[in-house]
């Protein structure tokens, strides 16, 4: 498909250069030619004056001629034709070239846009696809069943609300990942990062005090211009996944701090860690590691922590030791 497109494009980009081109030769060819015409027939009256003037003898020839000779003229004529159609040709395949490649730099944003969007697609479609499947099959099996008591049918409603509540888990996901996505021209305001960590802390209570995990914050009053609510969800993003992945009884440091303008911010674990090799994906959306399997979660949250921080023109890293914990460093 890009590649037709991309001929296709070629073709007007060359059609455009040619008829540019074309156009300008037009104009040349008819100035020479004019010249010419003009010239042939022009008298020079040289030999006339220098007759009048008495500076040579009546009767004497000068060696210049009076008038072009039309074989002259017709072959000047061929010779600007025959020069102008080689720098068009040369013109032609130069602009095939340049145009072939521009199309190519033109459509590549395009074709990447495309690409993971394709990708997005199939990826939430395979996301879906589990819970989904989980619950017809549960729900098929209790139809057919003649026997069913009313403590399977609780079972199995119990198991089909945890379904559910996946779903509805992935959707939010979904919508925060858009939200994120069409931040960048969002309205920005001053705000004091120590209260979207106590805000975010707030909403991980539960999960905090099940796992008694420790969140020690050392921020100060470092402030930032940003979109409050958006920088609340990043720090529930990084502290959820802290907790997730850390065992119970653990600390978790959150610090920021002032430098050259800039704020300075690690959310610092000592949970197990990420593998080497999975590091460099771990920002891809939907990816999880082979040892995060058995946790919760679709792989969409450090996708959308990563659009929450480039749409306030920041950076997010990653360092990760397995077994040893992992600190993540943003500058905003």
């Amino acid at each position: 498909m890009f590649e037709r497109a991309r001929i296709r494009l070629t073709a007007w980009y060359l059609g455009i250069i040619m008829l540019i081109s074309l156009f300008f030769s037009a104009a040349i060819y008819k100035g020479i030619t004019n010249e010419f015409e003009r010239f042939g027939h022009m008298r020079i009256r040289l030999h006339d004056d220098l007759i009048e003037r008495e500076f040579i003898p009546f009767g004497t020839p000068v060696p210049f001629v009076r008038e072009i000779e039309p074989e002259i003229f017709i072959e000047a004529k061929k010779r600007v034709i025959f020069n102008l159609l080689f720098l068009n040709s040369g013109i032609f395949v130069l602009a095939g070239a340049a145009g072939y490649f521009l199309a190519g730099r033109t459509l590549r944003p395009i074709q990447k846009v495309l690409s993971e969007q394709k990708r997005f697609i199939s990826d939430a479609s395979h996301e879906l696809r589990t819970p989904l499947t989980s619950l017809r099959s549960e729900i098929e099996v209790a139809l057919r069943s003649k026997t069913m008591t009313h403590q399977e049918a609780r079972k199995l409603l119990v198991s089909n609300l945890e379904e559910v509540a996946s779903l509805q888990s992935l959707s939010n996901s979904l919508l925060e990942f858009s939200t994120s996505t069409a931040l960048k021209n969002a309205p920005k305001e001053k705000i004091i990062l120590s209260k979207n960590i106590d805000e975010a802390i707030k909403r991980l209570n539960g999960s905090i005090q099940k796992k008694k995990t420790k969140i020690i914050v050392k921020t100060g009053k470092v402030s930032i211009m940003g979109v409050s609510e958006r920088i609340t969800e990043l720090f529930v993003i990084l502290l959820d996944n802290a907790v997730k992945y850390s065992p119970s009884g653990s600390q978790i440091v959150v610090s920021a701090k002032n430098h050259k303008n800039k704020a300075h911010i690690t959310v610092e674990d000592r949970g197990s860690g990420i593998d080497e090799r999975d590091i460099p994906h771990i920002f891809d959306r939907f990816f999880r590691a082979a040892s995060s399997r058995n946790i919760s979660g679709h792989g969409l949250g450090l996708s959308i922590a990563r659009e929450i921080v480039l749409a306030h023109d920041g950076s997010i890293n990653i360092k990760s030791v397995k077994g040893h914990g992992t600190k993540v460093e943003i500058i905003l």
